[in-house]
């Protein structure tokens, strides 16, 4: 499997867009792209597994790695391990599905589908980097193209959302560089590759320090809380595909950089902080479930829920068991599967209704039911329904916290629990207000979906069945990595 290509694709794809003359040709240059993303996202999964079943016990495979910068130890390194798959996974399903929703865009056709390849550009090299440098690279690749979705093609407050979103990531991102200089120069061998790091004791001093720099600027992306401000703004603002892209995929970096460069390479960090990380996830999964109550727009129903939703995300990580960690894992893949057909259906409505506000809605499963089927599947998997990947995720996040015996994880774990019950009052009562009861004046002659909003909500819901009905295959596949986190962290409490 050759990683690059990955990475080449989006890129061709991205240049061929600009070449185009007409928006009909940039749609389809774009779905073909988008496709053979989707293909390409499959062959690597089959070729990891083929060679784990082969007996290649290899932390990273496929790895592949070039001096770009010998003085400063910069290189371009590339290489994959579970977690990296199934992020890589979730990104084509979200890329191939925000292409198939924006089929109807006319305005700046053609910057609006190299702005969203880019972004997709952005999220493969972030999840395949094992160069933090580049790792960062790619990292700031995937933040400009949302300002300018939100500020050219967004609704609303706009200019406020592009601006806020773009300022609090950048906060994000200026932490993270601090974080990765830090431990750069106070490392033993001054490097920024990912596995020399990893088998390096970085002394504790500098983890404590450098630690919370990056899971804070790595969690700004991930709505930790206070700094999910962003988040909701940002969302509503967004046109249907930004939005997708950005609960589906942004959203995920932050999760995956937590776990992979803070917590992997600084054990120490992660558990002199643990407990921290844990107040500040329950608090948003609380505080973002009964936030969530409040709101009467579906855009902010769905962007609040996804503060309360990534707060597992960030939970799991804290917890710091296997089963916790595999948990948080499932969680970033389910939530980007889950929240992007959420956003992708709130879009079909609104193209249809131009409200966005429950109170206006009723009666819409009789004139559109193959939309109002899939809201109606995307909230039970919002709030955890067997058999859907929400429950599969959340319910390993559960299993895995509360392994920690002492009253503190516990009471932890059973105040994220409350928050299951408070999702079902809201998600019920917006799903049965859109779509059931009697249909509202002026709504008779709606349409159904088209065929390229079908495609793209029948692919979506193939992933989130997908898990819900056989979820070994996703624990299969990220459970070894996780096993190497722990050990890493067994090591520390060893030492102490």
């Amino acid at each position: 499997m050759n990683l690059p290509v990955l990475i080449l694709l989006p890129l061709l794809t991205a240049v061929v867009i600009l070449l185009m003359r007409n928006a009909t040709q940039v749609k389809w240059a774009a779905l073909a792209g988008a496709a053979a993303q989707f293909v390409l996202a499959f062959a690597l999964l089959f070729a990891f597994r083929s060679e784990r079943a082969a007996g290649n016990e290899a932390q990273m495979l496929f790895e592949l790695q070039y001096n770009w910068f010998p003085a400063w130890h910069i290189s371009f390194h590339l290489g994959v391990d579970g977690i990296s798959v199934a992020m890589i996974l979730l990104t084509s399903f979200v890329v191939i599905a925000g292409v198939l929703v924006s089929w109807n865009v006319e305005k700046m056709t053609k910057e609006f589908y190299f702005l969203l390849i880019l972004l997709s550009l952005g999220a493969y090299g972030f999840f395949m980097s094992l160069d933090l440098f580049i790792l960062f690279f790619f990292l700031e690749i995937a933040v400009i193209p949302k300002y300018l979705l939100i500020g050219i093609w967004g609704s609303g407050k706009k200019e406020y959302a592009a601006n806020k979103l773009a300022l609090m990531l950048m906060g994000g991102s200026a932490l993270v560089l601090v974080g990765l200089l830090g431990t750069y120069f106070g490392s033993p061998t001054k490097t920024f590759d990912l596995m020399t790091l990893s088998q390096l004791n970085i002394p504790a001093s500098v983890q404590h320090i450098c630690f919370p720099l990056l899971f804070v600027g790595f969690g700004v992306f991930t709505a930790l809380f206070p700094f999910h401000t962003w988040v909701p703004d940002g969302h509503s603002s967004a046109p249907t595909a930004g939005s997708m892209f950005l609960a589906g995929i942004s959203m995920k970096l932050g999760g995956y950089g937590c776990l992979r460069v803070a917590t992997y390479i600084m054990p120490d960090g992660a558990k002199e902080y643990a407990n921290i990380i844990i107040v500040l996830s329950a608090i948003a999964i609380l505080y973002g479930a009964f936030a969530t109550m409040m709101q009467k727009d579906l855009k902010y129903i769905n962007a609040y829920s996804s503060v309360s939703h990534c707060g597992f995300v960030l939970l799991g990580i804290g917890m710091l068991t296997k089963t916790a960690m595999t948990g948080a894992v499932m969680q970033m893949v389910s939530h980007g599967l889950m929240t992007a057909l959420f956003f992708a259906v709130i879009g079909m409505i609104y193209e249809r209704t131009h409200t966005r506000q429950v109170n206006e809605m009723g009666g819409l499963l009789k004139v559109m039911p193959f939309i109002t089927t899939v809201l109606f599947i995307v909230g039970l998997c919002s709030l955890g329904l067997p058999g859907l990947s929400g429950f599969v995720a959340e319910m390993t996040i559960f299993m895995g916290s509360w392994q920690n015996t002492d009253a503190f994880h516990r009471i932890a774990t059973i105040a994220a629990c409350m928050s299951i019950v408070v999702t079902a009052v809201y998600i019920l009562r917006a799903v049965g207000q859109t779509a059931m009861g009697p249909l509202k004046a002026g709504y008779e002659n709606l349409t159904d979906a088209t065929w390229n909003e079908k495609a793209a909500a029948i692919i979506l819901i193939a992933g989130i069945v997908a898990i819900g009905i056989a979820p070994f295959w996703l624990n299969d596949l990220v459970s070894p990595a996780t096993e190497i986190i722990m050990k890493k962290l067994a090591a520390v409490t060893a030492g102490m």
